[in-house]
């Protein structure tokens, strides 16, 4: 049950994904016969494959893999389990370097490939987070593998693969979307005396709602601002800007979205100020943060739809929890989310130029990325799938469903702002958010530094 409820909902069901067939690397099918590859003869192969033979490998294969795939993501479990079961398929091996999603992990994975220690199949994110090791020429282009495995990813359609912010290339496969959230304790805003936020809730609503909970003696919002702001960070901005307007980095300070920035910034400052934050979020982990959310301590936590699996499976009582909307203030809708496709597969130009790992990677890759593999980590998530995915939602928690719900009720939808600025662009915002709510550092000062920085990676 476990496994079947940390599937869920990692993205959005606003996309339509149409039927067409499902054909890893280097196999032919026919319909029906998804993850299943059929005999050819040697004449009948073409070129390409004749080319890809000649770089098999003589022997078992060791792949080094870096993933997001570990700690409270919903598919770490789904993860372990399919690299387990392609090693006894195939007697290759997987060394496994996989690591949670926080800034310290996107500047390890920068460090390997500064280092020339990357690794030779990565799972990680497509948008301005790839840029240094995309323009260092360091990952292939599906393009340049096609040209060797006419067809690798073909399962998928092109179009949502998630094209280089660099060059405008494919370079990763995608699995699964996401969508962020207000995640809720319902028991905290019982014994609070208050309703939960929905879709009709506005921020001044919300913030009566915090003042009730904090005076109840419970942490209105579960947040480290030490280590994980982006969340909040995100939805303050887009509380001043729109659907159709939310993902532009600012010109400028003093433009229409560097004026967004800068009030949504002020706002997550009145959250601190307000003591509606846990009292040492500008020292805490988002582990920590979140272990006050769970354990009926805190009312809300912002978070991805990746959360869900890791609330079913930190509580045995999934029923008190439910995600709802950030409520939202000026032009922006409570029921606009954040929501995308965001990650996806990579082969370093490493292991690619390697003879004794390039077919593997390809094959690696091809069967994280069949319909079937896709369909168990993504289930009702969003996806690059021509064939799209089925879901029984008899077979899913309370929190699942709740979470089905939450996305069919969106009524506008952007990515993150923030994955269009790299890691050490964000520095002077996300690092230095404690001296900001404190007012140590003014907020003009530190969105024009991260502006700055921005404009010099451009040069």
């Amino acid at each position: 049950m476990k496994k079947m409820l940390a599937m869920i909902l990692t993205g959005t069901m606003v996309f339509s994904l149409t039927a067409c067939g499902s054909n890893p690397a280097g196999s032919t099918q026919t319909s029906g016969e998804s993850g299943t590859k059929k005999d050819t003869t040697a004449a009948e192969k073409p070129a390409a494959d004749d080319k890809a033979e000649e770089s098999a490998p003589s022997g078992p294969v060791t792949l080094n893999v870096t993933t997001t795939f570990a700690g409270e993501d919903t598919n770490a479990a789904n993860y372990q389990d399919a690299i387990a079961a392609w090693q006894d398929e195939t007697g290759n091996k997987i060394n496994d370097a996989s690591g949670s999603s926080t800034e310290t992990f996107k500047a390890r994975v920068i460090s390997d490939f500064e280092m020339g220690s990357e690794p030779d199949v990565l799972f990680y994110f497509n948008g301005v987070d790839s840029n240094p090791f995309v323009e260092a020429g360091k990952v292939v282009s599906i393009d340049e593998i096609r040209q060797t495995y006419p067809d690798y990813a073909t399962n998928m359609k092109d179009g949502m693969l998630g094209a280089s912010p660099a060059d405008g290339k494919n370079y990763s496969v995608p699995v699964n979307g996401y969508w962020e959230g207000l995640f809720v304790n319902k028991a905290v805003c019982e014994a609070a005396g208050v309703e939960i936020p929905g879709p009709d809730t506005t921020w001044d609503q919300f913030m009566e709602i915090c003042q009730k909970v904090k005076d109840a003696g419970y942490t209105p919002i579960a947040a480290s601002f030490a280590e994980i702001p982006h969340y909040w960070f995100e939805f303050c901005i887009y509380n001043y800007l729109t659907p159709a307007t939310h993902n532009v980095v600012p010109g400028s300070v003093d433009d229409e979205h560097g004026k967004a920035w800068v009030d949504g910034i002020a706002d997550m400052k009145v959250l601190y100020e307000n003591g509606f934050l846990p009292e040492n979020t500008l020292s805490a982990t988002d582990g920590e943060t979140f272990q006050l959310f769970v354990d009926g301590k805190a009312a809300f936590l912002i978070d991805g739809s990746w959360k869900v699996g890791g609330i079913e499976g930190a509580t045995d009582d999934i029923e008190n929890f439910t995600v709802t909307y950030v409520p939202g203030k000026n032009n922006r809708k409570t029921t606009d989310i954040i929501g995308g496709l965001s990650s996806g597969w990579y082969i370093t130009r490493k292991a690619w130029d390697d003879p004794e790992k390039q077919k593997t990677c390809v094959e690696f890759i091809s069967y994280m990325t069949s319909d079937e593999m896709v369909s168990t980590f993504a289930s009702v998530s969003a996806t690059a799938l021509k064939n799209g995915t089925q879901v029984d939602e008899s077979q899913l928690s309370t929190l699942a469903v709740d979470g089905l719900n939450f996305v069919k009720g969106a009524t506008g939808m952007s990515s993150a702002v923030q994955d269009q600025v790299t890691q050490e662009q964000r520095v002077p915002v996300f690092n230095g958010m404690p001296d900001i709510v404190t007012g140590k550092k003014d907020i003009a000062d530190a969105v024009q530094e991260l502006l700055d920085l921005v404009a010099a990676g451009q040069q």
